[in-house]
């Protein structure tokens, strides 16, 4: 599975219709939504499609086609996704009509060729499932210990300071194997 850290965009037109699709994560989606409709006050439609993981770890989805044909839009943006492994990520395509009536099949071709554009040109992170761990170290190793976690890409969520100094990390598998062999031995690791 994939997902993406910043927003994209890329325009493909169709017969005179402007199709923008928006590549965005999850978690910035109402916001784009906001941002597109007062940006773009002439659009016909602002057509969306989402994937993300619950607590659960479930791929929740949902789409919907804005007054285009049912099934013409959305769903298709959303097997775009889907089939690109893609999660906690949105697309919104906005529609600008050009005059000339697509079809039902144009309109399906029309918005998946416009999610595969934005897919094709965005950065695509491999997603990893993160557990937390904790380590506790002395204050005289924790500039090595924290040289070592940032080497390593593992994220940081909070420090303590007491005696010790705690770090909790999200950390994946592989990270936290090569984290175990590479911090010193008397520094223990709390799953």
């Amino acid at each position: 599975m994939y997902f993406i850290k910043e927003e994209f965009s890329q325009t493909y037109e169709e017969k005179k219709s402007k199709f923008i699709a928006y590549l965005t994560p999850y978690s910035l989606f109402d916001s784009l939504m906001k941002r597109l409709r007062e940006e773009h006050t002439k659009a016909r439609h602002f057509v969306y499609a989402y994937r993300y993981l619950n607590e659960f770890e479930q791929i929740v989805e949902n789409s919907s086609d804005d007054g285009e044909p049912k099934g013409t839009s959305g769903k298709p943006a959303l097997n775009v996704l889907a089939g690109n492994e893609l999660i906690n990520s949105a697309v919104i395509i906005v529609r600008y009509f050009g005059g000339t009536k697509l079809g039902t099949g144009g309109l399906v071709r029309a918005y998946s060729d416009s999610v595969n554009l934005v897919i094709n040109s965005a950065e695509l992170l491999k997603y990893e499932k993160l557990q937390t761990a904790i380590i506790e170290v002395d204050y005289s190793t924790l500039s090595k210990v924290e040289y070592l976690i940032n080497s390593l890409n593992i994220i940081v969520s909070n420090k303590e300071f007491t005696s010790k100094v705690k770090l909790h990390l999200q950390i994946s598998d592989e990270q936290l194997s090569s984290l175990k062999t590479e911090l010193p031995r008397e520094v223990e690791i709390k799953l």
